[in-house]
């Protein structure tokens, strides 16, 4: 692991589910300090109520400083104004953050900082900061998310073109990012495997919510959003009403296809430290993505979490679950996805188990983060002495 660096890290907001980001900045700060720049907004706000609510939690968030959340993490929350596709809002954007995260940096004891950014919206800012390397760390296709600003694409190549590094999690996204950058490189997901691997002990505790439920359950965790195939859920669960489909997270969009039904149940969002004693209830783990561009160029965490937590997995069919095709099963077609749920039953090849979750032994975080650190110290020129030495 590269090792005593201060590194500005642009993501979402540390308060949100732990993403590839959190568990990659964690692992750092063991041997590095970090300060997480909250986000900056990938799309332009709307009138609802939603929006409201976020730039007001964002401005109380702001008024909070810069505070420390654990050791060698700092968070600031900047407050920009949100309109990417206006040229005065970017550039008075632009003025406010550089001042304010080199104002925050110089209060840490920041020197020459790597920045390392996994949002778009950051292009104006990066490369203002005083860095000796600017990584830029690619988990979606952002111009495929529901509301993203029009000219996002330009504001990605932008960053990409002036990035030392560009790492991207999917090798779809390999594909196009590296005509921006051609040292892009490919570091797939990893898990974390001891977390997930308490569903396979006993001792683990089934929470009361899906205790209740009657097996068997295909079981779901994650956002649920526009790209989580809800037609394909309602057609499964009415071709089966004997099977429970248990659907955890927080709901971001229309639900109501499958609201009503009896065997379907959203159970809402629950704590990470809870997420393996729901995966000890599940039989099976489903992963139901509609198939556009936003998820071919996907590489979902939950696949490997589900596998870390020995379950058998059954998917739609997109690229990155194809790679790890032999370790589940996939669904072209609401007909494959109930012959392989049938199958599954009837081989009784359900619930967690121990073998399967090893199959994940070296898709660590851990393992991750050297093979990104790996990537980083490739041309060494590039980096000034560390912080103390």
């Amino acid at each position: 692991m590269i090792e005593g660096y201060d590194i500005i890290c642009f993501s979402n907001d540390w308060e949100g589910d732990p993403l590839s980001k959190k568990h990659i900045m964690t692992r750092l700060a063991r041997r590095n300090r970090i300060l997480w720049v909250n986000s900056i907004g990938n799309r332009n706000p709307t009138a609802s109520v939603r929006d409201a609510r976020r730039v007001v939690k964002k401005i109380r968030s702001f008024f909070s400083g810069c505070r420390e959340v654990a050791n060698n993490i700092h968070v600031i929350s900047p407050v920009a104004i949100p309109f990417h596709g206006n040229a005065i809002a970017r550039q008075i954007n632009r003025h406010l953050l550089v001042w304010m995260l080199r104002d925050a940096a110089r209060k840490l004891g920041f020197r020459r900082p790597i920045t390392w950014t996994f949002l778009p919206s950051s292009a104006d800012i990066v490369g203002r900061l005083g860095e000796q390397m600017v990584i830029y760390h690619c988990t979606d296709e952002f111009s495929k998310f529901t509301g993203s600003s029009e000219n996002i694409l330009d504001i990605e190549r932008r960053l990409i073109e002036k990035s030392d590094r560009v790492i991207v999690s999917a090798e779809r996204l390999l594909s196009s990012k590296a005509k921006h950058n051609p040292g892009a490189r490919l570091v797939c997901h990893g898990v974390d495997v001891e977390h997930f691997r308490k569903a396979c002990d006993p001792k683990t505790k089934i929470p009361a919510d899906i205790a209740e439920i009657p097996g068997p359950i295909v079981g779901f965790f994650g956002l649920i959003a526009d790209w989580v195939d809800l037609e394909l859920i309602r057609s499964l669960a009415k071709a089966r009403p004997a099977f429970h489909f248990v659907l955890i997270g927080k709901v971001d969009t229309d639900a109501s296809a499958v609201t009503g039904l009896p065997n379907v149940h959203l159970l809402g969002q629950k704590s990470y430290a809870d997420l393996p004693g729901y995966c000890r209830r599940f039989d099976i783990a489903i992963l139901p993505f509609t198939i556009n561009e936003l998820t071919l160029n996907a590489n979902p965490l939950k696949l490997r979490e589900y596998l870390a937590a020995g379950l058998p997995v059954l998917s739609t069919a997109i690229p990155e679950v194809e790679r790890l095709g032999r370790l589940l099963r996939i669904g072209r077609s609401p007909d494959e996805f109930l012959q392989h749920l049938d199958q599954l039953i009837e081989q009784k090849a359900t619930g967690p188990r121990m073998e399967m979750s090893r199959e994940m032994d070296n898709e660590t975080w851990d393992e991750k983060v050297e093979e990104m650190s790996r990537i980083i110290r490739g041309e060494p020129q590039h980096l000034a002495i560390p912080r103390g030495a």
